[in-house]
Parts: C-alpha cells; structure tokens; sequence
C-alpha cells in the first residue's frame, strides 16, 4: 500500500482512539497521573517500533541529531493531552472538541505556513478555510454568563468556547 493513503489512515484511526480514549478517562483520575502512564507507554511502544522505524542507526546517534524542535513538539503533545483532558472535563462533547480545535488549528496553521514555509494558498483551499471558519461561527454557542455553560439540549453542556 504507498505510503501516502496509509499515513492518513493511520492517523485518523489514531485520532479517533486518542478522542475515545481521552473522553473515557474517569474524572476522578489526576490529569498528571493520567499523562505519566500515556507517556511511559508511549516510551515503551516507542522502543518496540524502532528496530522498524530507527532507520538503520543506533539509538545515541539518532538521538545527537535531535534539535529544539523535537523537544517543543514534547512540550506541545503534553499540552494538548492536557487541554483535551480539561475540555472533556468542562463538557465539551466528543465530536464538537476535536472539530472545533481541528478547524481552528487549520485557520491558524495556513498563515503560518505562507509566511514560514512557503506554502501556497488556491482559490479552492481558500474556499475551504472560509467553510471552517463559518464552522467555527456555527459550532460556537454564546455561554448564559461568563464561563458558564448553556444548556444546548436537555442534559448537555454547551460545547463552545
């Protein structure tokens, strides 16, 4: 199978588990707790793929090639463990959290990606950035008062920001 379909599958399959998951974790666990076990299994499951992924080398030379780039990304997984475990916690609703944070990353990355990379904007992918945005608009409820959540349906939080 090329490597391109298999990538994105991948990576949406694990999304989804990841959502799952995130959303199933009881509420009486610490987030801090919580982010030690996903790490050191994600430490172990690491080390298990790398006599398929390590490209050939041994470990301490791959890892004297790291730059600051890697470790932000450390950084950034963490935070966003974290933020999706508090949105689920504060009522955001399964499918409403990741497509709000996806389409708001989106308007956010094409930017940066013109002016940092070089990349290229068309007519049709500017098209789409305009749907996410109104996207956003429409999955965004106005809260009953400041940081409170309004009762979108009997039962169910309000899933905006």
């Amino acid at each position: 199978m090329p490597l391109y379909p298999l990538a994105i599958g991948l990576t949406i399959l694990a999304n989804v588990g990841y959502h799952l998951c995130q959303k199933a974790i009881r509420p009486d666990v610490s987030p801090a707790a919580s982010l030690v076990v996903t790490y050191a299994v994600a430490l172990v499951l690491s080390l298990l793929l790398w006599p398929w992924l390590g490209g050939g080398e041994g470990m301490t030379v791959a890892l004297r090639r790291l730059g600051p780039a890697t470790y932000a990304l450390g950084a950034a997984v963490v935070l966003i463990e974290l933020g999706f475990l508090l949105a689920y916690r504060a009522g955001w609703t399964l499918g409403v959290a990741a497509l709000y944070c996806s389409a708001a990353v989106a308007l956010v990355l094409v930017p940066v990606g013109m002016l940092a990379f070089g990349e290229t904007l068309d007519l049709r992918k500017g098209a789409g950035l305009l749907l996410a945005l109104a996207g956003l608009l429409l999955l965004t409820e106005p809260r009953a008062s400041a940081g409170e959540p309004t009762e979108a349906r009997a039962g169910e939080r309000n899933p905006g920001p």
